[in-house]
């Protein structure tokens, strides 16, 4: 179980490590932390038992030798882990088994990142992908439950790009009913900007967000409402593995991304593990249980333990949970909120 040889059991290889450094978030999204869950009384994690960034550093430095060369920081909302740079300083020294330096991304609501975008490129961050999903201040506000303003996020996404974090990606979950009408306001917003605007399907991840299928805008239905004022051209993915399918406008004015996870399940080339806040290993996002690192970290496990660990959990590994919705049952999957999109 060396190097890029290590296949999960439908041979996916391990490309990717997403880590959530926090369950905590400064948003209660609807769809995410609803707020009758996560109100003023809910108990998050406490600080001694979230992994250290010299434990997360460990786990993803193993993870790379085990053939990831993409690593993902998310939350909860990442920015609300004190002094991440510090974090991201340590991730950005890791090195791929190819030689070159690890592809290290980060997910955020982008409230904050205004003030923390410099010194996340300074430590070494290459890129960041920024949660919108709507330009209208009335309708922002009610989806995200917060008193933050969509200006609070264009504000994050531009010092984004002037610290050299792009290019950027937006990313958009589109909700019927509640904000398609928001598609084509971003879409014009966006173009021509330099940043790459995503459109998700809303999704049933985690127990709490109420999620409906005629709630689902299918990423077709979201081409086709961009295409009949823009026209659209398919590309070529960047390289396998990729979520969003790619549309680029035809007059040449930048591209826009379909993540389609409902209407076309892309679980066959799913390259992505996942570690929780206080060391958990999930092989899905919509898993019903993780396996603990934690305990390996904090009792003197070797390296050489924890790969054997982190490896066996990925040979092992058989999720196809999109592809077969509708066909399996989980009574208790993952919150995005601890996990990450």
């Amino acid at each position: 179980m060396t190097g890029p040889s290590v296949r999960d059991r439908l041979d996916r290889p391990l490309r990717d490590l997403r880590i959530s450094v926090t369950d905590r978030c400064n948003f209660r999204c609807t769809y995410c932390m609803p707020r009758e869950i996560y109100g003023a009384d809910h108990v998050f994690l406490p600080r001694s038992a979230l992994l250290s960034f010299d434990e997360i550093a460990r786990v993803a430095g193993i993870a790379v030798a085990l053939g990831v060369s993409k690593i993902r920081l998310t939350g909860g909302e990442p920015l609300m882990r004190k002094e991440l740079e510090g974090l991201v300083g340590l991730l950005a020294g890791l090195r791929t088994l190819q030689g070159g330096p690890v592809d290290l991304a980060m997910t955020t609501n982008g409230a904050l990142l205004a003030r923390k975008a410099q010194a996340l490129a300074d430590a070494g961050l290459n890129r960041v992908t920024v949660s919108l999903d709507a330009l209208d201040d009335a309708l922002f506000r009610r989806m995200s439950d917060s008193d933050f303003t969509p200006r609070a996020v264009l504000d994050g996404i531009a010092a984004a790009a002037r610290a050299g974090l792009g290019p950027v990606k937006v990313n958009m979950v589109v909700r019927k009913g509640m904000n398609d009408h928001q598609i084509l306001p971003m879409v014009r917003h966006f173009r021509g900007s330099g940043h790459i605007l995503r459109f998700i399907e809303f999704m049933d991840v985690g127990q709490t967000n109420g999620w409906r299928m005629d709630e689902v805008m299918t990423g077709a239905q979201i081409r086709d409402l961009i295409d009949a004022e823009y026209p659209l051209t398919s590309v070529a993915p960047h390289e396998p593995g990729e979520v969003a399918t790619r549309w680029a406008y035809a007059d040449g004015a930048g591209e826009i991304g379909l993540i389609t996870s409902v209407s076309q399940p892309f679980c066959g080339n799913c390259t992505r593990m996942r570690l929780s806040p206080e060391g958990r290993l999930f092989t899905c996002l919509f898993a019903d249980h993780g396996h603990d690192l934690r305990a390996l970290l904090r009792t003197g496990a070797d390296d050489e333990a924890l790969r054997a660990r982190m490896g066996g959990v990925w040979v092992t590994r058989t999720d196809r949970y999109s592809e077969l919705r509708g066909q399996v049952h989980r009574d208790h999957k993952v919150e995005m909120s601890y996990i990450g999109g």
